[in-house]
């Protein structure tokens, strides 16, 4: 999408840091994580960035990590994946209608990427989300990936402010759901839980089958 490639180095110091992640664990992806899904789904989901271990290791978003366990169960359970469970880029999972992303492609160190390094890689999401068929959903995972939607259609960050199960209708019949990330602090603090994480996803569900395919 709009020039993404796993090549891309348009960050200094994200690509030095991968440069240095790859040697220390040559087994591991350590390049920029595409996109895992249907391009022309009607539900986008947005992350942050790839974890050390999880997406940068695997080089499937979401994979290999915690974040991924409540992700891709909760996936399954509501009939946007073939498994409940993404063990590596090469398994047989699909997504159904569905398409994951993040905000940021790279690895950040401390997994906290600059401001500038969002606004680097903000043209990858805008292209997702200006397909040939774009999508009617984008489910933002944390506030960065909410902001880094509003940022990829041009709109001002504060007519939209960013709350666990907010619903907005942005321009372009494009509607915008928040919810709080699905990491380990998140849910072991039990700031997100299962059945809130449900919750969401049942809602989306619901506005999918409403709606002719």
């Amino acid at each position: 999408m709009s020039g993404f490639s796993i090549d891309c180095r348009r960050c200094p110091r994200l690509a030095g840091f991968l440069d240095q992640v790859g040697r220390d664990y040559p087994d591991y992806h350590a390049r920029p994580v595409p996109s895992f899904g249907d391009p022309q789904a009607r539900l986008l989901i947005v992350g942050l960035a790839p974890g050390m271990h999880g997406a940068n290791a695997t080089g499937r978003p979401f994979t290999g990590d915690h974040a991924g366990i409540l992700l891709y169960q909760t996936l399954y359970d509501f009939g946007f994946a073939t498994a409940p469970v993404s063990l590596n880029a090469s398994d047989a999972l699909q997504l159904n209608d569905c398409r994951i992303t993040n905000a940021v492609r790279c690895l950040p160190p401390a997994n906290k990427p600059e401001t500038a390094e969002v606004n680097n890689c903000n043209a990858f999401l805008a292209g997702e989300l200006a397909g040939a068929r774009p999508p009617e959903l984008v489910l933002a995972l944390g506030t960065i990936a909410h902001r880094a939607v509003l940022r990829a259609r041009k709109l001002k960050l504060s007519a939209y402010p960013f709350a666990h199960g907010a619903q907005h209708d942005l321009p372009g019949a494009l509607r915008l759901v928040d919810s709080y990330h699905c990491s380990r602090y998140n849910t072991q603090t039990r700031r997100l839980t299962a059945t809130m994480f449900q919750g969401l996803f049942a809602g989306l569900r619901a506005q999918l089958d409403a709606s002719p395919p």
